[in-house]
């Protein structure tokens, strides 16, 4: 028995086992946030997002779930919507300081760090809590490139990724259905498979998002018209 153990429940700090509660306290809430995914093609990558509306009144318009970052990034989170539109908000930020400091626009990779290191802060100090949230984080820039950044400040590339309350059962079925020469078409249709799966709610336009980029194009997030074609 650890004298004091709620010092360790109550701050960002180690506890004698070596494990932070706080951050794991915050993966919990993750886990419990709506599923998001994302494929990467061979010239492509692809988002597709279920947005949990539980408010019946709620204007589905107004929940976002997929994000463009700058022309050829894009994002998508899950977790707690507060603090998933505050790390989107500042991995934008560093983009846009990024294009007026250097005239160039920011790797993939490069991002998926500055935002790791943005989140780590607040593993750190007194005061703060780890962001509840996971994220996304995906473009072409040489390659088609997907990140996953969790809430202990980690982040790690994939050919295809799942975050979300429906992980467990999306990564699942991405080991057993992703293949490196899908295209665009394969990787929505794949994606919109396993939230189906995964979703105790009818998959609509209204309650999904899908955003895309191709080699050479802008980022693309559809819209509801345009979801009809798919779903």
């Amino acid at each position: 028995m650890y004298p004091n153990v709620q010092a360790y429940d109550r701050g960002v700090m180690f506890n004698p086992d070596g494990r932070l509660f706080q951050v794991e306290y915050a993966k919990e809430a993750v886990r419990k946030g709506a599923t998001s995914i994302g494929i990467t093609t061979s010239d492509a990558v692809v988002f597709v997002a279920h947005k949990n509306i539980s408010e019946p009144l709620a204007v589905p318009s107004t929940i976002q779930k997929v994000f463009r970052v700058d022309a050829r990034i894009g994002a998508t989170y899950s977790g707690m919507v507060a603090d998933g539109l505050h790390i989107i908000d500042a991995a934008r930020g560093q983009t846009q300081n990024h294009k007026l400091v250097y005239d160039d626009v920011k790797s993939i990779e490069s991002l998926a760090k500055n935002i790791s290191a943005y989140m780590m802060q607040a593993t750190q100090f007194g005061g703060m809590r780890p962001y509840a949230v996971s994220l996304l984080v995906g473009g072409i820039d040489d390659a088609p490139r997907l990140y996953e950044i969790e809430p202990g400040a980690s982040f790690l590339g994939y050919k295809a990724d799942a975050i979300g309350i429906g992980k467990k059962v999306a990564t699942e079925m991405l080991m057993k259905e992703y293949k490196d020469d899908m295209n665009l078409q394969d990787a929505i249709s794949l994606g919109l498979k396993i939230l189906k799966k995964v979703s105790e709610s009818t998959i609509t336009e209204e309650n999904v998002d899908i955003g895309y980029i191709q080699d050479g194009k802008d980022f693309l997030i559809l819209t509801p018209d345009k979801l009809k074609t798919y779903i």
